[in-house]
């Protein structure tokens, strides 16, 4: 039995620490080492220790992605150089002329490369609300090859059913990808509810500490992983040693970060709601959220993101609380320790038609918060004197 095969059975916390972290076999070091080489020496040709070339495969890479498949309880994992070079991979499995089905309310970086690199090689794309299960089944038609779910959805916090669509997935023959992004491994994994592909922006919570830009995606399916190592092999979007470092580094941290995340988000989640300028407030672990049952079974928690709009629905209003935080940073991304406050319309959904994000229910006044494991007191009095 090797060393991840021993952690199956392990609860997270275990996993999360000891995920491919196997001592280093020259020097015991029980960290793993940053391989920072960019070949490898062979002892005749073809004969070589498994690894011949970076961009093809790094030993701390290595560790790195089977790590990825551990807490994701998956059997291969694939980490890139940024959460949309992964997606980008997934999207290369298709031809021209094939339909993906995709969620409405997604963040903006995937529906950017959706539509302005994709669509102009013969690859459509149908937008549902994937909340309603029913809606994927009414777009799906012989072309369909690919659904593409968030679950919760960036930045309206949006449920969708895994399991209900990846047994409609199932039944269609198509592939069905998960960013799980929001949720993290430590909340949520798509692939025991049926998915193929589970994708995440590493840069967010698996990282957790904003300091390093990754992807990853991880799946069950031996021929599909060898479609997308090829690709990642052939494309070459693929992470330094450094930066599987600092990942392996986040995962190990994993578990308790998300606890404190998940805490903080109730009370700063609730704060929100009973303040007397705010109109809604987004977040999934409220009995009244739109599938908050769905949330509830197949998430251990509720997390630390959440959107919220002021009954002064100004885009002078949002600024004015956007500039006035001091705990809480202006600035895009997510999933770190530190808060974030963020502005959707133009930053990370930006590249979304206003039309269109308007249609979704993102408004210019939406402010999207990720909240950091602070003490949630002193983010509570931050955002206190921010909305007056």
């Amino acid at each position: 039995m090797n060393h991840n095969d021993s952690l199956s059975n392990k609860k997270p916390a275990t996993r999360f620490i000891h995920a491919g972290a196997e001592p280093d076999p020259t020097t015991g070091a029980i960290m793993t080492p940053i391989y920072q080489t960019s070949t490898y020496v062979q002892a005749a040709p073809a004969q070589h220790k498994g690894y011949e070339y970076a961009r093809s495969q790094n030993p701390t890479r290595t560790a790195l992605e089977s790590a990825l498949a551990v807490i994701e309880n998956g059997k291969f994992g694939l980490a890139f150089s940024s959460g949309v070079a992964a997606t980008d991979a997934v999207i290369k499995l298709l031809s021209p002329g094939d339909e993906v089905i995709a969620a409405s309310d997604m963040y903006g970086g995937t529906y950017r490369l959706f539509t302005k690199v994709f669509e102009k090689f013969g690859i459509k794309f149908k937008y549902v609300d994937t909340t309603n299960p029913a809606n994927i089944t009414a777009a799906l038609t012989d072309k369909s090859k690919l659904i593409w779910i968030e679950t919760p959805t960036n930045p309206l916090m949006n449920i969708t059913d895994i399991a209900a669509v990846a047994a409609i997935s199932k039944k269609a023959g198509t592939i069905l990808c998960v960013d799980n992004t929001f949720a993290s491994p430590y909340l949520q994994n798509p692939l025991d509810l049926g998915a193929d592909i589970v994708m995440h922006s590493s840069t967010k919570y698996l990282g957790g500490h904003s300091d390093v830009i990754q992807g990853a995606l991880i799946m069950n399916d031996a021929s599909l992983r060898e479609q997308l190592y090829f690709i990642q092999k052939s494309c070459g979007a693929v992470p330094g040693p450094f930066d599987c470092f600092l990942v392996l580094r986040g995962i190990k941290t994993l578990h308790v970060r998300m606890k404190q995340h998940c805490e903080n988000g109730i009370v700063i989640a609730n704060y929100l709601r009973n303040h007397p300028k705010v109109d809604k407030v987004y977040w999934c672990g409220f009995t009244d959220h739109h599938n908050h049952d769905i949330a509830k079974k197949q998430m251990k928690g509720f997390g630390g993101m959440l959107s919220f709009t002021l009954k002064d629905a100004s885009v002078e209003a949002a600024t004015k609380v956007l500039s006035s935080t001091i705990l809480f940073s202006l600035a895009e991304s997510l999933g770190g320790v530190e808060s974030l406050i963020n502005h959707p319309a133009t930053m990370t959904h930006a590249s979304i038609p206003r039309e269109e994000r308007i249609k979704n229910g993102l408004t210019d006044g939406l402010i999207r918060l990720s909240v950091g494991i602070e003490d949630a007191d002193d983010l509570v009095e931050d955002l206190k004197q921010a909305i007056g």
